[in-house]
């Protein structure tokens, strides 16, 4: 979801996005807030809604912010809606948020605007929720100004609060023998912190599930779970496709942009950029995915 972008931000901006997330995190709810969510079988929940940012190949500016509602329990896409972007904020760790919520935001009320019926009842979100540096990812700031229940489901696990991709998380892993299976993820404070989930029964790599908004951990993680048709949860893939696909269509028959949406366009054969993951899986640096995930079986 996150492309690093060199550059260094004065330390009054910082100091200011620091403030806006004490102040957001203090209107986080970390339990179940809806009846469906409190059902075993999520009776009640039609509607679930998956939101991805993904760039222009070498391109610091270019992105594309996509969101897309899916059915429940039928997985199937029943609104979708791209739009390129041109990003002013570099990536900072922890900071994610300041440089791509505000498209999401745009994408969710203009959905409530033009198809309240479609509205999803939950997002999940590609990043972390409370599974960070300061207890407020992405999932928990796009749901507090949506007002949205929200989940952040992460590819890598965030070293944060001594939590560590050593051999005894690795043991953990091994451990996970079915899709659903997971375990907490505890730091040195005590806290649990998220779940780190096998996703599908094919999977070699767990999902890292933590609250973003209006859910509890458990109803989060059970809800992720039964979004997998594939590694990654079918609103999250789903969006990710279609933005990487809106990209390639878009750029290779360039048309004048709107106002305000891009700033410059090229006759070329575009070429999405690789994912990175939605938080720094160390203080140091974030792993490149390998390439951008297949369709079909072969996504794990």
């Amino acid at each position: 979801m996150a492309e690093e972008v060199a550059g260094r931000l004065p330390e009054e901006t910082l100091l200011l996005w620091k403030r806006e997330q004490a102040l957001l995190k203090a209107h986080v709810v970390d339990r179940d807030t809806e009846a469906w969510q409190r059902n075993p079988a999520f009776s009640g929940l039609q509607r679930v809604g998956g939101v991805d940012v993904s760039f222009v190949k070498s391109d610091g500016v270019r992105a594309c912010a996509s969101l897309v509602v899916l059915s429940y329990p039928d997985l199937e896409v029943v609104y979708e809606d791209c739009c390129m972007v041109s990003l002013t904020a570099p990536y900072l760790s922890g900071f994610l948020a300041f440089r791509e919520v505000p498209f999401l935001v745009d994408a969710v009320r203009q959905l409530q605007e033009k198809e309240p019926s479609l509205m999803p009842q939950v997002l999940l979100v590609d990043g972390n929720g409370l599974l960070h540096h300061r207890g407020f990812g992405v999932a928990c700031h796009l749901g507090v100004l949506t007002d949205l229940p929200c989940i952040g489901v992460a590819k890598k696990l965030l070293h944060v609060d001594g939590l560590e991709n050593n051999i005894l998380h690795k043991e953990k892993i091994n451990l996970l023998q079915a899709g659903g299976n997971s375990f907490p993820l505890m730091g040195g404070s005590g806290a649990v912190l998220g779940m780190a989930l096998k996703s599908h029964d094919h999977s070699t790599k767990p999902l890292y599930v933590s609250v973003g908004h209006k859910i509890s951990l458990e109803a989060a993680v059970r809800l992720t779970h039964s979004c997998c048709r594939f590694r990654i949860p079918e609103p999250v893939r789903q969006a990710d496709i279609r933005s990487r696909d809106y990209i390639r269509r878009t750029l290779r028959h360039p048309k004048p942009p709107a106002p305000g949406q891009e700033r410059s366009w090229k006759a070329q054969r575009p070429k999405a950029c690789p994912k990175i993951d939605s938080e720094e899986p160390t203080g140091e640096g974030r792993l490149l995915e390998a390439q951008a995930p297949d369709l079909g079986a072969q996504e794990q």
